[in-house]
């Protein structure tokens, strides 16, 4: 069989250059505005479903009439298709457990186990707390948004009393962060607002565990894109 003929029987979705541009023209007939000119939507079809007895047309290179069409077609429809082939790559090529939310501990024991017998890969990021103590509400909150963003990582809060050394941790020292991986401890940050601003963040909580390198890379989140497409409202 020659090369040209193994070619020909490639798919239309090969991952290769041919098989990327004929999933974006499929994408792209998919979700075109049925505002579009009839004239127009014809070409997308014609682009984007090649006949079967024209191989030619099938493995062509884009014409420039086809190139200025794609550039003018609107921009959040490209954005919407870049999201969902890094969506599909990310859900390829993620393992581990996923948590997505703060996981409330309700004892020393609770506590011990999460850290001993969490897997090995998975970092887990503990807040003790105490009601009533300054700071420590706004921590749960932004612990809360943080769980979202890294699903890879396991937040857990605890009560100061619940753990059983209360005296270890007194309302001077709250709210306190601890962070584990494969049960050795790799950060101890008592008091940590005192290295934030006295009104904090989710971000300022994330820059300052990236400051010490201890969280992963970040989850591809469609917040981004999202925001994106709202500032190009008018």
């Amino acid at each position: 069989m020659s090369v040209n003929q193994e070619e020909e029987e490639l798919p239309a979705n090969f991952t290769g250059p041919k098989g990327v541009i004929n999933d974006w023209r499929r994408y792209k007939l998919d979700s075109v505005d049925q505002t579009v000119p009839q004239r127009k939507r014809e070409l997308l079809r014609q682009m984007s479903n090649p006949r079967d007895d024209d191989k030619e047309r099938q493995n062509r290179k884009m014409s420039a009439q086809e190139y200025e069409l794609i550039q003018n077609e609107d921009e959040r429809c490209l954005k919407r298709y870049r999201k969902q082939c890094m969506q599909e790559m990310h859900e390829r090529l993620s393992f581990g457990p996923k948590f997505e939310c703060v996981h409330e501990l309700e004892s020393g024991e609770a506590f011990l186990e999460v850290i001993e017998k969490e897997h090995r890969l998975t970092l887990v990021v503990v807040h003790i707390y105490q009601h009533g103590v300054k700071g420590c509400e706004q921590m749960n909150s932004c612990l809360d948004c943080l769980a979202a963003e890294y699903p890879t990582v396991k937040f857990c809060r605890i009560d100061a009393v619940a753990t059983g050394a209360a005296e270890r941790f007194s309302s001077e020292v709250l709210p306190t962060l601890l962070v584990y991986k494969a049960g050795e401890l790799l950060g101890n940050f008592l008091a940590i607002t005192k290295n934030l601003n006295e009104e904090f963040f989710a971000t300022d909580v994330e820059g300052f565990l990236n400051e010490y390198g201890l969280l992963p890379e970040k989850e591809f989140s469609a917040c981004a894109d999202d925001e994106d497409d709202a500032g190009e409202v008018e």
